[in-house]
């Protein structure tokens, strides 16, 4: 651990690093939980850093330089349509901090808080089979960003021995209110800043997504991915249907959507996986959550649109420049009936987990896009 700067009101920040036999590493900081650093291998063996950030964190701190990059996202991750909800007979008014809609928990959401940090490592192991973890604490005030109730939440990163970062959320309230976490990592397997991500082949394991309106706020549909861009129930590159002339590519400028996964909500299944051709290096998602919001940096800065995000590398993350797998429960869940509810009540726990693992494969491996 070490003291990374100061926020904007004096508070002390820290970035924790953790660290497994096989060489992998993750930086994480206690201003908005978020991943600086994680290096993963490639199909040689050897590591470099995937996630797009920063190295100072002043950039994290200076307003519109960070669009959520590897943050905590909360109280309610994604988009609630008109910044209002009514729970309980009950309307909540929250800010308008996307167009017309209230985005990732508000002006100063999970992602800009500073939480309480406790590292710990597994004991009774053998250094090559250990894990390390770090446990990030926040209570959420009631009327914080316009939600009812104190939440209090932890999130659980460990490092484990097989190149595996796993995420578990928890979280318990003294009042109803909305809840639903996320990561918000952006990846480039290819290594941070190294240009696009349109050759790497995804595959989502859903066969349905929730279409949007011009505002980027589901319809309400369920619609089957099968004849349409949004199928990648087998390995496709990113790229290959981005720009095709389909209204909801269009409306989104790329994928930006919640695909509904396969498998059942609650119990921990593959969610994706991605490979990098020319690194062989391959993420997987794995949650228990019933969605997963795949994003391809639409929102990052194009060529010539002014001043550019300069990465821990020192070079331009761009347009395309890295992809998010947000495991999440739906969006505009509160004003949403018809989808899964996200109210946590007194007395009940919110419990997630999700886990981005790494596993190293061989370059000519035949199997490594399956």
């Amino acid at each position: 651990m070490k003291v990374w700067g100061q926020t904007l009101e004096g508070r002390e920040v820290h970035l924790y690093s953790l660290a497994n036999a096989s060489g992998m590493e993750v930086d994480i900081a206690d201003f908005g939980g978020t991943v600086v650093r994680l290096t993963a291998p490639d199909g040689e063996g050897r590591f470099a850093d995937v996630v797009l950030g920063y190295s100072n964190l002043s950039d994290y701190l200076e307003p519109g330089r960070s669009p959520y990059f590897g943050s905590i996202i909360g109280r309610v991750g994604n988009r609630i349509a008109k910044g209002s909800f009514t729970l309980d007979g009950t309307t909540y008014v929250l800010a308008k901090n996307d167009g017309p809609n209230s985005l990732h928990g508000g002006l100063r959401g999970f992602d800009k808080v500073v939480w309480e940090a406790e590292e710990y490592r597994e004991e009774g192991t053998s250094p090559d089979q250990a894990s390390s973890s770090l446990q990030l604490r926040y209570v959420s005030k009631d009327g914080e960003e316009g939600f009812p109730g104190n939440l209090e939440t932890t999130v659980l990163y460990t490092l484990s021995a097989d190149n595996s970062l796993r995420m578990d959320y928890r979280a318990v309230a003294d009042a109803p209110t909305p809840v639903n976490l996320t990561n918000h990592s952006y990846f480039n397997l290819e290594g941070e800043g190294n240009g696009d991500i349109l050759g790497h082949l995804a595959l989502i394991d859903a066969d349905r997504f929730t279409p949007v309106d011009s505002t980027l706020i589901p319809t309400g549909e369920l619609r089957a991915v099968a004849g349409t861009p949004f199928d990648f129930t087998s390995p496709r590159a990113i790229g290959e249907r981005i720009d095709s002339a389909d209204e909801q590519l269009r409306l989104a400028g790329g994928y930006d959507h919640n695909w509904v996964l396969n498998g059942k909500a609650g119990t921990l299944r593959r969610a994706a996986r991605v490979v990098a051709p020319s690194s062989g290096r391959v993420l997987e998602v794995w949650t228990t959550e019933p969605g997963v919001q795949f994003y391809t940096g639409n929102f990052l800065p194009r060529p010539g649109s002014g001043r550019p995000l300069i990465g821990k590398g020192g070079r331009p993350y761009g347009w395309r420049g890295g992809f998010c797998l947000e495991t999440q429960r739906f969006p505009d869940s509160p004003n949403r009936p018809e989808f899964p509810s996200i109210v946590l009540r007194p007395g009940e726990v919110y419990e997630s987990t999700t886990v981005f693992s790494f596993p190293s494969i061989s370059r000519s491996s035949p199997t490594r896009l399956k």
